[in-house]
């Protein structure tokens, strides 16, 4: 497939009721032919999200005392349970129109995979498929990488969140994912002194999506798209 022109946007550390909004009105702006395919690449505060088959029983803090210790809660339209997103977490939201016979949620969550265990190889970690699992797993270490996603009228939105310095105990408070007796791991983990700078896993995340989606055309700098209206 083609995603050309994409255009990325790397828009560092903000909240995650600002980038659900950003992806909202985007996913209407290219759906509308308004905007271009756009990747965007952010950190946020420390967050859980629970998607649309979230079960209350996967929350192992109730959500007040999740606020309490630094955390909002949001339940969000795309698939999936719930997860954490934080700091030292790189997350990629493409919000990108599939052509007709690609807009298969079991593809496009596959391709992302692939995105993901493409990205990590750069640094020298082999990611991993586990069969009916979604996501990215090291043998022996954990889950590095959660997948959620929506595609509505054949544009995509959420997306993936890779674990690269995030604080793993924020994970305890949670069944992450609803996978009892998985764990998480991280980059920083794995790797230890030798992590690399998050920007340098956001230009492996960007040329690991151009090789996938066959997109072109991605700029380096950051900033939300006017055509959107972007807070």
């Amino acid at each position: 497939m083609h995603l050309t022109p994409i255009d990325v946007q790397r828009l560092g550390m903000i909240p995650y009721a600002q980038a659900w909004d950003l992806q909202t009105r985007l996913a209407a702006a290219v759906a509308s032919g308004e905007a271009p395919n756009t990747l965007l690449l952010v950190q946020h505060p420390a967050v859980y999200t629970t998607g649309r088959g979230g079960k209350d029983t996967n929350l192992l803090t109730p959500p007040g005392a999740m606020l309490a210790r630094g955390a909002e809660f949001h339940r969000v339209d795309r698939g999936g349970d719930v997860t954490f997103h934080g700091p030292g977490q790189l997350v990629a939201y493409p919000i990108v129109a599939l052509p007709g016979r690609e807009r298969s949620a079991v593809w496009y969550v596959r391709t992302l995979e692939a995105v993901a265990i493409e990205a990590l190889a750069e640094f020298g970690i082999l990611g991993t498929r586990v069969a009916g699992r979604s996501g990215v797993w090291v043998e022996g270490a954990g889950k590095i990488c959660a997948i959620g996603v929506r595609i509505s009228r054949g544009v995509t939105s959420h997306g993936f969140a890779l674990n690269v310095s995030t604080d793993l105990s924020w994970f305890e408070n949670i069944v992450p994912c609803g996978l009892v007796g998985s764990s998480a791991t991280s980059m920083q983990k794995l790797l230890g002194e030798s992590t690399p700078a998050i920007e340098d896993v956001e230009d492996a995340v960007v040329a690991a999506f151009e090789s996938n989606f066959n997109a072109r055309g991605a700029p380096a700098g950051g900033g939300a798209p006017a055509a959107v209206g972007a807070s």
